[in-house]
């Protein structure tokens, strides 16, 4: 067993190219000491490793990359795919599922991720009583980029002295040149300054409650950094407020369908009176409204995003290539169409012109919250046992704007609407996907007979009751 020893890309890049020389497989290297990180190593641009063997450059790109992963054991899975494209798979980056490089893959994605992460969640602080003036900031990093992103805060705060604090290593700029020493405890930096209360203003007042998606902020955010971020002090209260902030912009929204809407539960009157809503602009460019149809005492409502070409051209909903898809798999499934009510979360077609075309648009959060009132007068007056939403702009509609259906499409929710509410994919979608399609199509009957199987069970609960 050949035991080597590399520290960052350059060191393991020589040892690379000495054991590519000597003919050594990986299974017989052991590489070790990668959890240290070296100052002043420089970055490698040539495409060939030695004069031993050519490798794509795309490769260099990733190994470069992977390097600074804080895993110990990338190394040896830079070195296997060197060697693996060194003896006989010069092709074997375009191979995404081999394990391989997939990890090296998902290796260059984290510390891609990691570096962005930095340049957003940085926050310098004055120093006081330095002379000259200089501003210093702390930060945890998950892998090694500090002097990968170091250029980057010397090209964004060129006009500053600056330090940036992490336990790895520490980044230095004196207005001419950067440098790197070793890496320090939190305690090495200032706790706050007294600018930070404008930052905290101005966070204040550019926090838009309506748009708020808690699990998108934190997956964008994590909870760890909010200890070096000033404006985190203030989110817990701007999130506890967010509710009664839109309810209240809500209330002060001109945009919006509400006066439009009768005091009845009759649908017919209700689709008569959607004929002439103007609660958004989307009705100044369709040629129909398009209200729900089915039955009025429907056990099921099936919720899409918005009418189709087809659809606003004669004015009934589902009738165009995605709702020839859906009666295609609801018969599959085991769903009577004649049995169920279909409606859009938003009654107009948007769309903008391509040519002789009118290509779908998706609707805006004003626009599917303007038509909300028309969607809850119709479940008000059916008053189903179980609402279907098909795609995301349904589901978000119903039930926020942090439900994805991505991960959460099958799963049974009760809802004020209904006594259970799913979501799926919308067909629409399906045709999008061409070399999917048939997978897609399998996956959206399988929820529809999930969904034909609640509503038996529903059914016998129902005359359980009865």
């Amino acid at each position: 067993m050949t035991i080597v020893r590399a520290h960052d890309f350059l060191s393991w890049r020589n040892e690379s190219r000495r054991l590519l020389a000597a003919d050594v497989s990986p299974a017989d290297v052991h590489w070790a000491g990668a959890n240290e990180t070296l100052f002043g190593g420089e970055q490698a641009t040539e495409a060939k490793i030695g004069s031993v063997a050519s490798v794509p450059k795309e490769f260099l790109r990733l190994a470069q990359t992977a390097a600074l992963h804080r895993d110990d054991d990338r190394w040896n899975v830079l070195y296997r795919v060197l060697y693996r494209l060194t003896h006989s798979e010069p092709s074997l980056l375009k191979v995404g599922i081999d394990d391989d490089v997939r990890r090296l893959e998902l290796m260059n994605q984290a510390v891609s991720r990691d570096m962005h992460k930095m340049t957003a969640f940085v926050r310098f602080r004055r120093m006081e009583n330095s002379d000259p003036e200089c501003m210093v900031a702390w930060y945890s990093p998950d892998h090694h980029v500090v002097k990968a992103i170091a250029p980057w805060f010397s090209r964004r705060f060129g006009g500053v002295r600056w330090s940036i604090l992490t336990p790895d290593e520490c980044a230095h700029w004196d207005l001419e040149k950067l440098t790197f020493t070793p890496g320090v405890p939190r305690s090495a930096a200032p706790a706050s300054d007294d600018m930070e209360h404008l930052w905290k203003d101005y966070y204040a007042s550019i926090f838009n409650p309506a748009r708020v998606k808690v699990k998108a902020m934190k997956a964008e955010m994590p909870v760890r950094h909010w200890a070096t971020l000033p404006e985190a002090e203030i989110i817990p209260n701007l999130l506890a407020k967010a509710n009664v902030r839109v309810i209240e912009m809500a209330k002060n929204q001109k945009s919006s369908a509400a006066e439009f809407v009768p005091r009845t539960n009759d649908l017919q009157q209700l689709r008569a009176a959607a004929s002439v809503c103007r609660g958004c602009e989307l009705y100044a460019r369709a040629t129909h409204v398009v209200f729900g149809e089915g039955r009025p005492d429907a056990k099921v409502v099936m919720v899409g995003e918005q009418p189709g070409d087809e659809e606003d051209l004669k004015g009934h909903p589902f009738v165009g290539p995605a709702g020839r898809l859906l009666d295609k798999a609801m018969l599959e499934a085991g769903l009577d169409r004649e049995q169920v009510y279909v409606t859009n979360a938003v009654k107009h077609f948007k769309w903008i012109e391509r040519g002789k075309r009118r290509i779908h648009a998706k609707p805006s959060g004003i626009e599917i919250s303007s038509c909300r009132p028309w969607l809850e007068a119709e479940l008000a007056s059916i008053q189903p046992e179980l609402v279907v939403c098909l795609g995301a702009t349904a589901a978000q509609s119903l039930m926020g704007r942090d439900f994805r259906v991505t991960t959460e499409r099958g799963i049974f929710f009760p809802h004020r609407w209904a006594k259970q509410l799913v979501a799926t994919i919308h067909p629409s979608a399906i045709l999008r996907m061409p070399d999917r399609r048939d997978e897609e199509y399998a996956l959206f009957v399988h929820d529809l007979k999930l969904i034909a199987a609640k509503v038996r069970e529903l059914e016998a609960a129902s005359r359980r009751l009865s």
